[in-house]
């Protein structure tokens, strides 16, 4: 299967969670990407839904890179990581490093550092600073009430409906893996991306 992504990097949480639907989509999107081949960029680590999908993109064949910042590199921290291995300095310099390495992005359920993750990217999208899609599993609804809030916050005028566009959701992995091949950037009023690549490092 053809795809438009050489790398997608997913955004997920170091718990399994208490739904065994969790697992389940992280296990079935990492089956996506072996299957349209596509390799993985992930925060490190073997623990949660981490392991799950970086351990079935690793059996599959599949490129995984695990960005991680020396301080959470222990064993004890994120468990033993598969693939390769990049040691950054910082949480900054982490996402930064995911953003130049992926050509899209996805987020499964997590918590806090799910959801910083996320938005940022979400919000450089916004700045013009990339233009890579970013999709959100919404696994049994699990994303619902932040949808709601995305939504809420455009009625309010606090988000444009080209900004609400930035974000492409679907319940299954399946779905948002051909939602994230038709998607199609709008410009959002802001800054061009090429002025960021010359005044801004990612």
């Amino acid at each position: 299967m053809k795809s438009r992504f050489s790398r997608i990097c997913v955004f997920c949480g170091t718990s399994n969670g208490k739904n065994p639907s969790y697992q389940l989509a992280a296990i079935q999107l990492g089956k996506q990407l072996v299957e349209r081949s596509i390799d993985l960029v992930y925060g490190g680590g073997s623990i949660g839904l981490m392991g799950q999908i970086s351990q079935v993109v690793f059996d599959g064949g599949r490129h995984v890179l695990g960005v991680i910042p020396t301080t959470l590199m222990p064993p004890e921290i994120t468990g033993e990581t598969v693939g390769e291995v990049r040691a950054v300095s910082g949480m900054h310099q982490r996402k930064a490093e995911m953003v130049r390495q992926a050509d899209a992005f996805i987020a499964l359920p997590g918590g806090y550092g799910t959801l910083e993750e996320l938005l940022e990217v979400i919000t450089w999208a916004q700045l013009g600073i990339h233009d890579k899609p970013v999709g959100l599993l919404n696994v049994d609804g699990y994303y619902n009430s932040l949808l709601s809030f995305m939504d809420n916050a455009v009625d309010e005028s606090f988000i444009t409906p080209a900004a609400r566009h930035i974000i492409v959701s679907a319940q299954t992995a399946q779905d948002l893996m051909s939602k994230l091949e038709e998607y199609a950037p709008k410009h959002c009023g802001v800054a061009p991306k090429q002025s960021w690549e010359m005044n801004q490092e990612l």
